[in-house]
């Protein structure tokens, strides 16, 4: 069985290092580079299963990066930044990655959300797949990865499918962010909760054409999918 390579763009040594071994240790082949260029020639090169990537890199940084490899393909990619400014998580997650990570992190994190997004990424059997969802004006085809609200098709990112579909296998349910992070993400609450409240915005942003469904926001617990029928 072909091992999935997984691509680390880091400048610092120590932090490519510490992935590799734990990475390495689940199974994983890892390859490296250190700044933005060679990042792009390894991309090209290697087609990595997914992509750790640094945002604060020499000649291309992290951002442009993103921007490039997303021109040309899906490939799940995970950032890092060492600031903990919302903005670059922000600007990170609207460029297309699929997560992001505030360094210094916990290794062992790290490859939970490996797991977690290579395995989102990968369609279940036929057996297992689920049949289409429906919440209100909304339809959802997990198998197809398909959305429709109001018969439009709705165009999102893939954790954005992955959240709208925790949504309407809850509907109705107020659901923690700790929740929706195991049930979007796959991996268990580690401190950092921002990126569901990132991608519920995208997802009312997107939702905004109908007044008959709605994420609400419930104070002190998390969110809920609401529809009127």
């Amino acid at each position: 069985m072909t091992k999935e390579t997984i691509l680390i763009v880091d400048d610092e040594p120590n932090i490519i290092e510490l992935g590799r071994l734990y990475l390495e240790n689940e199974g994983y082949q890892v390859k490296a580079a250190v700044d933005g260029l060679e990042a792009m020639d390894k991309f090209h090169h290697l087609q990595p299963s997914l992509i750790v990537l640094d945002l604060m890199l020499p000649e291309l940084d992290g951002w442009e990066v993103c921007k490039k490899i997303r021109g040309v393909s899906n490939v799940p990619i995970i950032m890092l930044t060492a600031r903990t400014d919302d903005i670059d998580k922000i600007v990170g997650l609207e460029l297309g990655a699929d997560d992001y990570m505030t360094k210094p992190y916990n290794p062992r994190e790290l490859v939970a959300r490996v797991k977690a997004v290579l395995r989102r990424g990968t369609p279940p059997p036929p057996s297992q797949q689920k049949i289409t969802l429906h919440a209100g004006p909304l339809h959802l085809d997990p198998a197809r990865r398909e959305a429709r609200l109001d018969d439009t098709p709705l165009e999102l990112r893939t954790k954005e499918f992955d959240l709208l579909q925790a949504f309407m296998e809850h509907q109705g349910m107020a659901l923690s962010r700790e929740k929706l992070l195991e049930l979007a993400w796959g991996f268990e609450f580690y401190g950092e909760t921002r990126t569901v409240d990132v991608h519920v915005a995208h997802l009312r942003d997107k939702l905004k054409s109908s007044d008959r469904v709605n994420i609400e926001t419930v104070w002190g617990v998390g969110y809920k999918l609401v529809t009127d029928r």
